[in-house]
């Protein structure tokens, strides 16, 4: 009995404790602000996969501590199944203006698609957050031979370009061919987040070709508004690529400064706007009405609304203009995700005190040719309320975000 004393003693003191915390659950929302995000690029070089990373605000040249690389069996693994550490990164740094530039390679061998993985600086515990940069491997990631590249041959890092803005296709091997096959754009908008599937209309299932063309892989390029898809050689991955008219991703023509009201305004509002001798003006007293004829506060909506549509262009453009998606809308309206958990094919953006209620958002991953990263919203009946509330503080002239 006298050796069972010490062990129960230990028993009672972990009890008096309280319940055992589980570690908390990886928080992906910085993925999310512009800003904050690690831009991701890869391309295949032989038997290596070459990884190109885009750090915001010179984050990477300030930091003296070497970049960890990890991998997961999935975004919510909470153990690595390896790590690894790049080595003379100090040598392979590049400042690009407020960004730092910075690639390297890692053996295919150790790459599996379905696994995911994160890269940072410092310790472990910091590459093991979610503001990392984080990469889902899959077969396009582990086997395309070229990346996207701009005019002074740099990794690109986005997968939309201007029309007739200069850019190029960068393959491994030297002296193949490219194919861009172009397709229209879409303007079709996300529906309302509890709209029932039967009011959201068919989606075509193929979109009709429209023209080809053939260029040498290394030679620059300017193309025509479209959707791109691209293909190096006769075989492997192909890329999507979107062409947009004007200073795409930001807003210039009344346009596109219009339709991104269709959230939170009527089909007659907009109709009246495009209808105007100078709709650009119009759409300036548009948001003076809403604010009352308070030209302070019509200014700092007007920021905040298109600043908004900017960084969901910026964030999630791919088959079509990033504020016409599932999450690029709710991004505009409702502001950036307090919270954002990934587990298998899902996101759950979590909004918490929004208009004194919390609510979660599911999107389920629905990747295509042109969209590998793309996600659909669940629709439900319950996500009515908070989303007429914060069309409602829009139209009081007050900046839905969450905590109001």
């Amino acid at each position: 009995m006298k050796n069972l004393a010490p062990l129960l003693l230990l028993l009672l003191t972990l009890l008096g404790a309280g319940p055992l915390q589980a570690a908390p659950r990886r928080d992906f929302a910085n993925q999310y602000r512009p800003g904050r995000t690690i831009e991701v690029d890869t391309r295949r070089e032989g038997d290596s996969l070459r990884v190109y990373l885009r750090f915001p605000n010179q984050s990477a040249q300030r930091r003296r501590v070497p970049l960890q690389v990890m991998s997961w069996a999935d975004f919510n693994a909470r153990r690595p199944l390896w790590q690894d550490t790049v080595r003379g990164v100090g040598r392979r740094l590049r400042t690009d203006g407020d960004l730092d530039r910075l690639s390297f390679t890692l053996p295919l061998s150790r790459l599996v698609a379905g696994q995911v993985l994160s890269m940072a600086f410092g310790p472990a515990t910091e590459a093991m957050s979610g503001d990392a940069a984080w990469l889902r491997l899959t077969p396009s990631t582990l086997n395309r031979s070229f990346v996207l590249i701009d005019s002074l041959s740099r990794p690109l890092m986005r997968r939309y370009v201007r029309a007739r803005e200069v850019f190029g296709v960068e393959a491994y091997a030297p002296g193949q061919s490219l194919t861009a096959y172009r397709y229209p754009l879409s303007s079709q908008a996300a529906a309302p987040p509890m709209a029932a599937s039967s009011t959201l209309g068919q989606q075509p299932r193929t979109l009709g070709l429209q023209d080809s063309a053939r260029f040498n892989a290394d030679q620059l390029l300017r193309l025509p508004a479209g959707l791109y898809l691209l293909r190096v050689g006769n075989q492997g991955p192909n890329l999507g690529l979107l062409v947009e008219e004007n200073r795409f991703p930001k807003l210039t023509s009344a346009d596109e400064l219009i339709a991104p009201l269709i959230y939170v305004s009527t089909s007659q509002e907009r109709q009246k706007l495009f209808d105007a001798p100078d709709p650009k003006k119009a759409v300036d007293q548009f948001w003076l009405g809403v604010a009352n004829d308070d030209q302070d506060r019509a200014r700092a909506l007007i920021r905040a609304f298109y600043g908004r549509v900017v960084a969901a262009n910026q964030l999630f453009s791919a088959h079509k203009a990033g504020w016409l998606t599932d999450r690029g809308m709710l991004l505009q309206v409702m502001g950036a995700p307090e919270t954002v958990y990934r587990s298998g094919n899902e996101e759950r953006w979590v909004y918490r005190g929004y208009q004194t209620q919390n609510s979660t958002f599911v999107f389920r991953a629905k990747p295509s040719t042109f969209a590998p990263d793309n996600y659909e919203l669940v629709r439900r009946p319950e996500h009515e309320y908070l989303w007429y509330a914060a069309v409602e503080l829009w139209r009081k002239g007050l900046i839905a975000q969450p905590g109001r």
